[in-house]
């Protein structure tokens, strides 16, 4: 949802999925651009009353060469910016040298769907994305870089989900298609959540932030600590899709574990934050609120963990969730009991 760097949180959408028509990147960022419900597909058939293929088998249909029909189940966008013949031979050059595609994860949000695969190496990945209708808006074939060092890390400080009731993954894991913050050694393990119902994160006018089911929920510590950092103030971004890069954390919470790591929880609504640095928290303590400050697209949650001796420079390290959760887009974390708003 952001690109940080120094506690950089900003960078790509949550709803608008990321898109690259092979040779073609629609980017999307840090909590997320709304994505609005679609009534018809786009793509025309190749053959008349041709079957479309449906999003899981995607990636198996690349491998098998089917170009023509996938081209076809394509949206008008994506056809107008690549040919069939290009859309043919990077797709060949791509798959040259890979025998299967194995399913890593699915996101359902907001009319679309993010289907995600590695091959055996993982080494190689690719992302498919799918409206309501089974149009294919969105296919990125990508290279994927790899941290080994890191990635077999895992942060000491267990962590508790930082929210009551459920929420949903929509960046995490250990891959830029699956988390966009990989690609930024500060933010590199860093997970996004938002709220939603029914398949949405909001209902009602997009471009309003009371419309997100995330925004002014509470937002809990994950475990105990010192707070070393507190920032309230910064305005909510408003209309949702504005963004904030001057303040790209936005408010936030930064709290020191007992044995030095830092978790940092970004985005938090203007004049929710109820700590302030040198104050102690407890696992499961109200520290502010859901809010869609800084560098970020929608409402949503940001948290990440790293070591350093303040945020800025704490960096990120896999983060170590109780019950050990594997956090990819599509799961869903259940928190504690809601409680009832008046």
């Amino acid at each position: 949802m952001k690109r940080y760097g120094a506690l950089n949180t900003g960078g790509r959408g949550l709803g608008t999925f990321g898109l690259v028509a092979m040779t073609i990147l629609l980017a999307s960022g840090c909590g997320g651009g709304q994505t609005e419900k679609r009534t018809a597909g786009t793509a025309a058939a190749s053959e008349e009353g041709a079957a479309r293929f449906g999003g899981p088998e995607l990636a198996d249909r690349l491998l098998a060469g089917e170009y023509e029909r996938l081209y076809a189940q394509m949206d008008e966008g994506m056809r107008g910016a690549v040919t069939l013949d290009a859309f043919r031979e990077t797709g060949e050059r791509f798959t040259a040298d890979v025998a299967a595609f194995r399913p890593s994860s699915v996101l359902t949000l907001n009319g679309r769907t993010q289907y995600v695969w590695t091959d055996d190496a993982a080494a190689k990945g690719l992302s498919a994305t799918v409206d309501a209708t089974g149009t294919i808006v969105g296919l990125r074939p990508l290279t994927l870089a790899r941290h080994p060092n890191t990635d077999r890390m895992a942060a000491g400080t267990a962590l508790l989900p930082p929210f009551r009731g459920q929420w949903l993954v929509v960046w995490g894991g250990l891959n830029e298609l699956e988390n966009y913050h990989y690609a930024y050694e500060a933010v590199r393990y860093a997970v996004d959540f938002v709220k939603e119902k029914d398949g949405y994160s909001f209902e009602g006018d997009p471009a309003l932030n009371e419309s997100y089911y995330a925004y002014g929920q509470d937002v809990l510590a994950p475990a105990s600590g010192e707070v070393i950092a507190a920032v309230d103030g910064i305005a909510d971004n408003a209309p949702v899709g504005k963004v904030n890069p001057q303040q790209p954390a936005g408010n936030m919470v930064a709290i020191r574990h007992a044995n030095g790591e830092i978790t940092t929880l970004a985005h938090l609504k203007k004049g929710s934050v109820m700590v302030k640095a040198g104050d102690r928290v407890a696992a499961g303590q109200l520290i502010g609120q859901c809010g869609n400050s800084g560098e970020s697209t929608e409402p949503h949650l940001h948290i990440q963990t790293g070591g350093g001796d303040e945020p800025a420079s704490a960096g990120s390290i896999p983060m170590n969730w109780t019950g050990g959760l594997e956090l990819k887009p599509g799961i869903v974390v259940k928190g504690g009991e809601e409680e009832e708003r008046t």
